[in-house]
Formats: structure tokens, sequence, C-alpha cells
């Protein structure tokens, strides 16, 4: 087979040198833009499966490679004059200059022929030769470009300018160095790469980068400039750029996240950098074109396999790899475009924050990487927590929390789920079982269902309500129970269906219209829930007053039924919710229309009940941060407007859910997938937040908190088939300061011990 590669860097180097590995009969042309010595990196970081890889596939390679690595195991982040080290994180790196030279060295013992300063066209008629050209000519491909109709390219340029300089101080740890200016933060990210020489990446918003006049520096004026705002990093070592062909100014640079449906036109077959990027800062870029490169000459070489079906394989099985680096990616790269939300944090939280920001790292994955340290951190989590100086370590999810007057034994919340148990909305055995079992189960805080606060508020028949005398009298047994026999706190959700209402039951089928047997609805506008469901009627003032007075009774009610808290439902699309999404509001008057006006009612009903519940008890607010619609729904930007207007009425807590707002939403899942919009609010708006949404393990809670993401952090479907979940986390950790009952405290000494000695022939191996 003869085959052209377009592009002379990691990538087309080493699928020239597996192909030819693969099969010596192959006949193999690189051809590279640059000089045989030219490059614009500093230093490549590998991971030690990358290196097992390389070893697999080509060992005399690996062998040479490894030979030259530089090895360290700390990241230091420093702030503020702190400097902040953990340990365990076990880095290899080796310099992009060496790395090429050993590729071109082995390339050429191969009989691969390298062309170098040969500008190649993107035209594939001029390879009419070649039986396959590989495109592996980086991010800013000519190849992908000219055929990106058939690749399906998206190309997304993310919002910080960074620049690549080069030092001869050698950073013992992975550096991340924190300078504050005038015109705002500037940052570098530092590592070694060979015994001499180290990457350092410095980058800033573009608003700092506009501020400071860095467009207009020369590369010798940005490396002076960076040598004086990192001094005290530096230690009298000169900053230097390796991108001489460039004149002028320096490269300042956007990153672009570069993606693409398909890897391959007819023979064009693209590879690395071309067909997808991640993002400096997790450090995978090389990593990931090395091992498309691996796995592209496997396939194509496999005895029997047909081209397409070569191809189809490389592309499904690389993507999901590659899916996983970019969403770890996209998590970093938001984190350093967002910093200005972590500047308040202390220094031990900001570089715990830093550390987790990709969520690759967790708060289990930093106990086995560095457990002194991990636990100086659970330390201080609980002196904040306490006001207390703080000698036992215990998790953060076991930290005491207070809203108002009200205190938590811990940070778990059992969030509100639909049962559809309730007969009339009245609350039965069903439901005293259930509360109570999981209070019981060790959860700070136990939240209802949604309570409907009229019979024309509830979503389904099965639906509990706090609109009569009987109701109050059910739910106080619910709550007696839980004060008398757990340490947990009840919080009463209050809701109304607006027009997802008067439906079936979950289980009979999830918003479908009863049978029969109908109520009217009301919602903001006459947009119906789905083609299946009924057209509500707009309300009119005096619905709005109705129901106002509604949610303001049943908060009455809610004192005598015993509750320590109320939530107001103003989410997943019912009737507070479609006021707030303009997807469901399309109102004229004072209530639609801008952001201020469609929060006017759900304002005005959080103010009637705030005035009517005792002003020592809490009161939160549960809302959808995204309509996952894009720009057309409501945004997370805008759901920090959403959270301060609540804060400003009085709320003590954001329950942060988002979607459900709308048929065509199309939400994008994943473990934590709605924590980060818990982050944003939490530390832009300055309000205490609930994270909800696929959080299963206790190392997410955990991590959760620790990282400051959320105060609270609510699991629902764990709590369903599990209803002693915090109780199980608390005998996992060995953490002994949980509340348990009485008459389950043998059970939980049991189950500690059980787990200890389950983990005892681990920890003797590991050791």
């Amino acid at each position: 087979m003869r085959i052209a590669c377009l592009g002379g860097g990691p990538a087309g180097l080493y699928f020239a040198i597996s192909m030819k590995l693969a099969d010596a009969s192959h006949d193999v042309d690189i051809f590279e833009r640059n000089k045989a010595g030219d490059t614009f990196g500093w230093g490549v970081v590998f991971s030690d499966q990358t290196v097992e890889n390389l070893r697999a596939n080509d060992p005399v390679s690996a062998e040479t490679i490894s030979n030259d690595f530089a090895h360290w195991d700390d990241i230091d982040v420093r702030i503020r004059g702190e400097s902040i080290r953990s340990s365990g994180h076990g880095f290899i790196g080796i310099g992009r200059k060496r790395l090429l030279q050993i590729l071109q060295d082995r390339a050429r013992s191969l009989g691969i022929r390298l062309h170098f300063e040969h500008e190649f066209d993107a035209d594939l008629a001029t390879y009419a030769d070649y039986d396959l050209v590989i495109g592996a000519d980086g991010v800013n491909s000519k190849l992908r470009d000219a055929y990106a109709p058939h690749f399906g390219v998206d190309i997304e340029t993310r919002a910080n300018r960074f620049v690549w300089l080069g030092t001869t101080k050698v950073f013992d740890a992975f550096t991340f160095a924190f300078e504050q200016l005038p015109e705002g933060w500037v940052w570098a990210h530092a590592y070694r790469f060979d015994d001499g020489l180290s990457t350092f990446i410095v980058e800033c918003s573009e608003s700092t980068h506009a501020a400071l006049g860095l467009a207009a520096m020369t590369q010798d004026e940005t490396c002076r400039w960076a040598e004086g705002v990192f001094a005290k990093h530096l230690d009298g070592h000169r900053l230097m750029s390796n991108a001489a062909h460039l004149r002028g100014s320096a490269a300042w640079l956007n990153f672009r996240r570069v993606l693409c449906e398909r890897w391959a036109y007819d023979k064009l077959i693209l590879l690395g950098d071309a067909a997808h990027t991640a993002h400096f800062s997790i450090g995978s870029g090389t990593k990931l074109a090395l091992e498309d490169a691996i796995k592209l000459a496997q396939v194509l070489n496999r005895p029997g396999l047909s081209r397409i079906d070569a191809l189809e394989e490389y592309q499904a099985e690389r993507t999901v790899e590659v899916l996983k680096l970019q969403n770890s990616a996209r998590n970093s790269t938001e984190w350093f475009e967002t910093l200005d939300r972590y500047l308040d944090f202390e220094p031990v939280q900001f570089a715990y924050s830093l550390l987790t920001r990709s969520q690759r790292i967790s708060h289990e994955n930093l106990r086995a990487r560095d457990k002194v340290w991990l636990e100086s951190v659970e330390r201080w989590f609980q002196s904040r927590a306490t006001g207390t100086p703080a000698n036992d370590v215990a998790p953060p999810m076991f930290a005491p929390y207070r809203l108002r007057s009200m205190p938590l034994t811990n940070r778990i919340v059992m969030s509100p789920m639909a049962t559809y148990s309730a007969v009339d909305g009245v609350p039965g055995d069903f439901h005293l079982v259930h509360y109570g079992a999981r209070a019981q189960g060790g959860a700070g805080l136990v939240f209802t269902e949604m309570t409907c606060v009229s019979p024309e508020a509830r979503i389904t028949p099965g639906c509990a309500g706090l609109w009569n005398d009987g109701q109050v009298r059910a739910w106080r047994r619910v709550t007696d129970f839980v004060h008398a026999n757990s340490c947990a706190k009840m919080c009463l959700q209050l809701g109304h269906a607006g027009t997802k209402g008067s439906t079936r039951i979950g289980w009979e089928g999830m918003d479908a219209p009863l049978p029969e047997g109908n109520w009217p609805l009301v919602a903001p506008s006459d947009v119906a829930w789905s083609p299946h469901n009924q057209t509500p009627r707009p309300m009119t003032r005096a619905d709005m007053d109705r129901v106002r007075d509604d949610f303001v009774a049943a908060t009455r009610r809610a004192i005598d039924a015993g509750f320590d808290m109320i939530e107001l439902h103003a989410a997943h699309g019912y009737l507070l919710s479609a006021f707030i999404t303009p997807l469901q509001n399309k109102r004229t008057d004072d209530y639609g229309g801008s952001l201020e006006n469609r929060l006017r009612f759900p304002l005005e009903v959080f103010g009637a009940m705030r005035a009517v519940w005792p002003a020592d008890r809490p009161m939160s607010v549960r809302i959808s941060a995204s309509d996952w619609t894009g720009d057309t729904g409501v945004t997370p930007d805008e759901a920090v407007d959403i959270a301060r207007g609540f804060a400003a009425a009085g709320a003590d807590l954001i329950d942060v859910s988002a979607g459900q707002t709308w048929t065509g939403a199309k939400p994008v899942y994943g473990r934590m997938f709605q924590t980060p919009f818990s982050d944003q609010i939490r530390n832009e708006a300055h309000i205490a937040t609930m994270a909800v949404g696929n959080i299963f393990e206790a190392d997410h809670a955990n991590s959760i908190l620790a990282a400051g993401r959320a105060d609270l952090v609510a699991l629902g479907r764990p709590h369903l088939l599990d209803p002693m979940w915090t109780l199980r986390a608390a005998a996992t950790a060995q953490y002994r300061g949980v509340a348990v009952p009485p008459p389950y405290e043998a059970g939980m000494t049991q189950l500690a011990r059980n787990l200890a000695k389950a983990t005892e022939p681990a920890l003797a191996l590991r050791a």
C-alpha cells in the first residue's frame, strides 16, 4: 500500500512507523511543511498507560523515549503567597523536539521517506498515485478544512488567551502559579520535561489580555513582561519562545476544540489533532494522537477486514476515548475560563477545586494519591463547618450545616421524588414508612415529594397535598415519627403542576392524560405540554391571586404539620417554572417577555410564603438552571439572575436542577451532570446551593462539597432502593460520627467491621 502522511508531527510519524512494523512492504512518504528540527511546543506529558501502549506497539522507539523521560510526582498550586502541594500524581514528560527526533530516526530506519519544508496541497487529486492519504496536519488542518462538509467539522474557539513559552528553570512539580495584576489575573502552567528545561504556558482571560496590551508585544517583549509577572517563581531564570518563524507579535492563541462526525472521506483519513483536540490543561493531545495511530494501523493491516469496516472500527473505538477526554477537557477549560468564581476560596480549597476540575480526579482518587494531604483538606472542611479546629478526619459529607436556626448533622439530602401513593392528597402508611426509613438511614435532610396546594394543582390523582386539615394530621404523623426516631430534618416541597397536571401516575404512563375525570388546567399561556395533553387556560390576575393564596394557606398548614423547612417548586415545567421559561410563557403583559417580568409572579408567590413562614426557619427554591434548548430557553447565566432574585426575596438555598421544561429539550446526561449549574450559581450569585442529578456515590458527594460546588448534595434514585444509603457510606468510610438509631447500632458496627476486613487484603497488597 502506498501512503502519503501529510504532517510530520507525532501522529503522522507514529502512524507511518506502525504501518511499516505491521507490513514492511508498505511504501510511506511523510510530508512536513517545516524544517526537520522545527517544533512549536516544549514538553509532552504522558501517562503510564500510554507508555505501555507504546511498548506493546514498538518496543524499540518506546525504550528510547522512556530513557529520555523526566519524572515528577507533585502538583504545586501557588496563589496569594501560599503554596499548596500534593503528591502521588505520577507525571512523565519528554521534550517535543526530542520526541520528534526519536520518531524521525525510527521512521528512517524502517525505510520511511521524510520530506521537510514541503508545502503540501489539500487537493486529493495531487495524490492520485497514493492508496491512502493521512491528514495529520494538526489543529489547523488544511486537509480537514478543504473537505469540511464531508467530515462534519465542529470547531469551537474557547475564551482564554495563552502563549507557549519555555524556561531553564527546572520545576520539581507540575506548578500552577496565579498572579493578580491591576488589569486582572494571569497564571502559568509549568512543568519540566528534561534536566534543564520546563514548559511555561501563560494564560489569561480575553479582557485581561486586551487590558495589558499583550497583542502589540513582540515575542521578546512578551517574555520579558512574563518574567516580571512570575519573577518569584522563576528564580532569575529567563523565559523564551521557540516560535521564531512568527514575525512581529508573540503567538497568543485561543484554544480551538475540534470535533468531527466522520474521520474519513474517500482515501483521506484524519489523525490526531486534525480530527479532534483536547485542551492543553489536561495534557492529552499527543496521547490521543499516538493511540489513534496505533489503532488505525492495526485495523488497516488486519487480514480479511475491508477498508470500510476497518475505518468504522477505528472511529467507533477511538471516538469513545476522545469524547471521554474532551468531556474532561471541557470541564478543565471552563474552570480556567471562569476562574473568578473561585478566587475568593481559601488557598486549600482553591487547590482542591483545581485538582478535581476535570472530574477525572475525585476525592478518593486524591486519598489514594496523597492521603496525608487529603486528610488536611478534610480537617479544614470540618473546621470551617464547625467554627472550631478539627483534629479528627471526617469526609466532607459528614460535616454539619445550618440554614437559619435549623442544624443539619450532615450534608446528605434525600431528594424530592414523586411516589404517587396518596389518596385524595392524604399521605398514608406508605409515606410514614417511606420517609421514616430514609430519615433513620442517616440523611441529614429529607424532602417530601412535590406536595400540591390544591386539588387542581396535582400532577396525578396519586399526588400528596396540603389543602385541608386531614392532610395536616397525616403529615404530622410523618414528621413526628422522623423527629422522634432520627436526627433528620424534614422539608416540605410545595408546588402546582400547571400545564403538566391531570395525568396518570408515573408507572401507568408518564405525562399521559387521564382516561377520564380530567380537571381543567391553568398556565401562564395556552401552551400544552405536548400534543397529547390538554391545552391550559391562560391565567388571569384573579387566577394568580387564588394560586398565590393557595401557596400561602399550604405554608401555614406546614407549620401545624411540623415541617422544619419548606421549598417552593419552580422547576421542571410546572406552573411557576412555566412562568420563568420563555418556552411556555408567551404573555405580553407584565408577567411575560423579559426575565424580570417572567420572574414577577414566582417571586410574588415566594414572598407571600416567606411572610407567613417563621423567620427562624429556612426556605429553598428548586429551579431549572437550563432548559437544555440553547439560547431559546433559560440559560445557566440567566439561572444566576433567577437565583439572585429568590435570594433577595429571602431564599436560603437554591435547589439546582435542570430541564424537564420542554419536550424538545436535549439534555447532556452523565454522572453529576447538573452539578456545574450548582457550581455557577453558588459561586457567582453567592448563595447556598444543593446539587442534584445522577449523584450516586459518596465519592461524588465528597468531591462536590470539598470543591465548593454545592453546600448540600441530594440523592434521589439511590435512596429509593437503599434507605440506609448514608449509614452504609459512613460504614464504608469507617466514620463513626454519624447518628445511628439505637436499634441499628449493632448492625452498623458489624457492617463497618466486615467492610474493614474486606479491604485489608487490598491494603496489604498496596503496601
